[in-house]
């Protein structure tokens, strides 16, 4: 097993197994291979995190932004020198190809603890306000416990995008993983206690279906954060509101992008393509209705088509692999579905929708997939399907498109390519979505907030932004005469 970890959890600052939880097996997307087994978290494990945690939060939140954030900044420091492992170990977790994990993984959570790190001192500041003789203020204070509840696609990234705001304002987290890619938080953990984080104040615990309820449920959370599909946040949502627990939730989405036909025609089709096949298609945030204005529909498909059949498919490890294979088996067989129903439906199936050749057989690899002539009511226009399958729209006129693009219940992203940067602007002002581009697409620096509207969710990961979901305001009245009472 080439990726086997000291232990299935790390709580207190170090390793903890508990071979009493059911097995959980890491498979290698690209061969099947099992490259480590752990364990899901036992309900003693779970009490073990929380209570550390618990225990070691109030002489966290005591300590200085200044202080804290240097921890975090030493972590980017360390994440940055171990690149190339934590590339390669993410890869290995999620079959993604090393040419997008050595750039767009461990580097994005680097980023993450450094600018929270950095920004924490000046972000974490209240309001004075003068009430004549008397004044107030305002402080922002750590929640305590947090829970971030990961996903599959960018496991060491969204460990760090929970964890680096929740640590910069002064709260501990308990994380957990998906069962699918269970890795990369661990040695994140690793590596911020070896920057100099506290012990107890980032603990990850394996688990599964049963292990989020046990954590969202707890009476000593404080807050749960969640990445993951919009039937997952409802549970969580439900579950969290009984407790009256802060919550964020990053979910799923259906997104358009739209291509206007005075846009620059390469552009458009490298972002639509971004927006479809960049970690084979399984980004919450793509663009996977792509609206395109009828006079250049036909340029915009023939050019599709050559630029998609020429991906490289094959060996995620080989730099050269510019599409890897799907995180299992059984989200492959999702995807095949809803190829088969596109088919069904009267799409027209412009390329791929089958298994590449010249792949070991025993990976999870599909062909990058493009659909034509697809209608508002298909499922595959509907569902979200969070694989390498483009449908491709015809619209005539903005407002016709602006209303189709916002007949859904998803809201989490948008894009608008076109040179009239006017009409870009009044577009995006009327489409429903949390976070869009314009000329661009997909792109989610740590400066910008990220996050959703509508049934993709609420909160915002990033940003001077994220701070305020991991914080409270506590308001303090100062009184500086004597108190008349009228007894």
């Amino acid at each position: 097993m080439r990726a086997q970890p000291k232990a299935s959890h790390f709580i207190d600052g170090e390793y903890v197994e508990d071979a009493a939880g059911s097995v959980i097996e890491s498979i290698y997307p690209a061969t099947g291979e099992v490259i480590a087994r752990l364990h899901a978290a036992t309900p003693a494990i779970v009490e073990k995190a929380i209570a550390a945690a618990k225990r070691a939060q109030p002489e966290w939140a005591a300590m200085s932004p200044t202080a804290r954030g240097r921890i975090l900044k030493r972590a980017a420091e360390i994440m940055r020198e171990r690149n190339r492992e934590l590339s390669e170990l993410e890869t290995l977790d999620t079959g993604k190809p090393i040419q997008e994990t050595i750039v767009a993984d461990p580097t994005s959570g680097a980023d993450s603890f450094e600018f929270f790190g950095g920004v924490a001192a000046a972000a974490l500041n209240g309001d004075y306000i003068p009430l004549g003789g008397d004044f107030a203020y305002t402080k922002r204070v750590p929640l305590g416990v947090c829970v971030g509840i990961g996903a599959w696609n960018y496991p060491q990234q969204i460990a760090c995008w929970k964890g680096a705001p929740a640590l910069a304002a002064g709260n501990a987290m308990v994380f957990k993983p998906s069962e699918n890619t269970p890795l990369g938080a661990l040695k994140i953990a690793e590596i911020l206690h070896g920057a100099g984080l506290p012990k107890g104040l980032y603990n990850v615990i394996q688990g599964d279906r049963s292990t989020g309820p046990l954590l969202v449920n707890h009476p000593d959370v404080a807050k749960v954060s969640l990445t993951g599909s919009v039937p997952t946040g409802r549970k969580i949502y439900e579950a969290a509101a009984a407790g009256l627990r802060h919550v964020t939730m990053e979910l799923g989405g259906k997104s358009p992008l739209i291509v206007f036909d005075d846009a620059d025609l390469e552009s458009a089709i490298g972002g639509a393509m971004l927006g479809n096949f960049y970690s084979t298609g399984q980004v919450c945030s793509n663009g996977t209705r792509v609206f395109v204005q009828r006079k250049v529909k036909d340029a915009f498909l023939a050019r599709l088509k050559e630029r998609t059949e020429a991906i490289v498919i094959g060996d995620p490890m080989d730099e050269a692999t510019q599409l890897g294979p799907m995180v299992s088996k059984g989200q492959r067989d999702k995807v095949f579905s809803y190829i088969e129903k596109g088919k069904a439906e009267g799409a027209r199936l412009v390329t791929g929708g089958g298994i590449p050749n010249a792949v070991n057989t025993e990976g999870t690899y599909i062909q990058p997939t493009v659909f034509a002539d697809v209608t508002d009511e298909m499922t595959i226009a509907r569902e979200e399907i969070f694989g390498p399958v483009m449908c491709v729209l015809d619209f005539d006129d903005e407002a016709e498109v602006v209303a189709r693009a916002n007949a859904t219940e998803f809201g989490l992203s948008a894009g608008v390519f076109t040179a009239d940067i006017t009409r870009a602007h009044r577009v995006v002002d009327q489409l429903e979505a949390g976070t869009l581009w314009i000329n661009t697409y997909n792109l989610c620096p740590v400066e910008i907030p990220f996050g959703g509207s509508k049934q993709s969710g609420f909160g915002r990961e990033n940003s001077v932004a994220a701070l305020n979901h991991y914080t409270e305001l506590k308001t303090v009245y100062v009184g500086m005469g004597k108190v008349e009472a009228p007894y």
